[in-house]
């Protein structure tokens, strides 16, 4: 990943999030396939970007090493 040449870390912001949360690499070709190939579902989304977030948080909390 751009930034983060070993991989972003749970709980870390991406450097490429503009002001307004939207990805700065959207649609270049230097855009992390992880990234590319995310397909978001309602699931992940829920209805609101407090949802979606709060989806985010939990799921790095679940994959995070033990603090």
């Amino acid at each position: 990943m751009p930034g983060y040449p070993a991989g972003k870390l749970a709980g870390v912001r991406c450097p490429h999030l503009t002001a307004d949360i939207r990805c700065a690499l959207f649609g270049k070709p230097e855009r992390p396939a992880v990234c590319r190939d995310l397909k978001p579902q309602p699931e992940m989304c829920g209805s609101s970007a407090a949802e979606a977030m709060a989806t985010l948080e939990l799921w790095e909390a679940l994959t995070s090493p033990a603090r």
